[in-house]
């Protein structure tokens, strides 16, 4: 009889500690998660007012509670890309993109590798991106760049074709354009320059590409 009695005082407080132990994970999770979202707030409100170390310390916060939080390396690489530390955005943007590629972290990493003059990995970047996301004439415009930087003249004039096809506006055959009269293609450039011609622009603002967001959060 006193081992069913002790037996069932076992149950019954390995019942009341983990009940007490969800009640204790629940709150824990619910304060991490406030601490969180009051970090992101300090990051973007950084970023805003260009108070970058701000920023920076905010990011770095996040990454060490969640160390896996792509869109705080993809941040955190936007960040250093301001301030042209191009080797620590790499980093960030090659991290983000391996934990989760999205066409935004392939686009940036994509992005920085232009700048810094790699232009076969910033092919690549932009490749893959577009394999994930191809209908941002954005996208083509950047892979375009890419292919006239490695002298791939064909590749270029089709991804400005597929461009000026999504968003066929001043700027997207102001680019192709340019193309064919500095490759002395004067009736493909004449064409161009028809349409634009022919483009009835509404009062108000005018069309723009649209641009790929940066980051994912």
């Amino acid at each position: 009889m006193f081992e069913l009695a002790l037996v069932a005082g076992f149950g019954a407080f390995a019942f009341y500690y983990s009940t007490v132990r969800e009640d204790q994970f629940g709150a824990a999770s619910r304060k991490v998660g406030d601490r969180l979202g009051k970090l992101w707030d300090i990051a973007h409100q950084g970023m805003r007012e260009n108070r970058f170390l701000r920023a920076e310390k905010a990011l770095l916060t996040i990454l060490k509670i969640d160390e896996r939080n792509a869109a705080a390396y993809n941040r955190l690489g936007i960040l250093y890309a301001k301030q042209k530390e191009y080797r620590d955005a790499i980093d960030c943007f090659e991290i983000a993109s391996s934990m989760e590629a999205t066409p935004s972290s392939l686009h940036n990493l994509g992005l920085i590798y232009y700048e810094t003059e790699n232009y076969e990995k910033a092919a690549i970047a932009f490749e893959q991106a577009l394999k994930l996301e191809d209908n941002l004439a954005a996208r083509h415009v950047a892979y375009a760049k890419v292919q006239e930087k490695l002298g791939n003249d064909k590749l270029m004039f089709n991804e400005l074709e597929k461009a000026a096809q999504l968003e066929p506006n001043k700027e997207t055959y102001s680019l192709l354009h340019k193309a064919f009269v500095s490759r002395g293609m004067e009736v493909e450039a004449d064409i161009i320059a028809d349409k634009m011609k022919k483009m009835i622009v509404p009062s108000g603002r005018p069309k723009r590409i649209v641009r790929p967001k940066r980051v994912v959060v």
